[in-house]
């Protein structure tokens, strides 16, 4: 990656590297239920209690955004990835529920 990762960025800071088709990986670090009721499409989904022993398989080439219900969790992952060395590891403040309540109101809520 030529550009330093930030550490955190916003729902709309997410949704513009959308819009302007950004290459970046999601890994929901949620729950399988909490991940069947809304998410974002083609996620790598590693619930965090197995993020140690799956961490070979975290990809490396772009910002790997972290997202979990409220913010909370992902960003202690976060940091436990960064401190691994996965220094493309970056926390999506608010969780998906900021994501459904600010940006995508047809993402449910729970």
């Amino acid at each position: 990656m030529d550009q330093a990762v930030p550490f955190n960025i916003d729902v709309h800071h997410l949704r513009d590297m959308m819009a302007r088709d950004e290459a970046f990986h999601v890994l929901d670090i949620r729950e399988p239920w909490e991940t069947g009721i809304c998410g974002f499409d083609g996620s790598l989904m590693v619930p965090m209690r197995t993020l140690p022993a799956r961490l070979a398989e975290l990809p490396r080439d772009k910002p790997l955004v972290v997202v979990c219900h409220h913010g909370v969790r992902s960003l202690h992952a976060t940091q436990w990835l960064r401190h691994m060395g996965v220094d493309n590891a970056v926390n999506l403040q608010g969780g998906i529920d900021a994501w459904a309540r600010q940006i995508d109101p047809g993402c449910p809520t729970y």
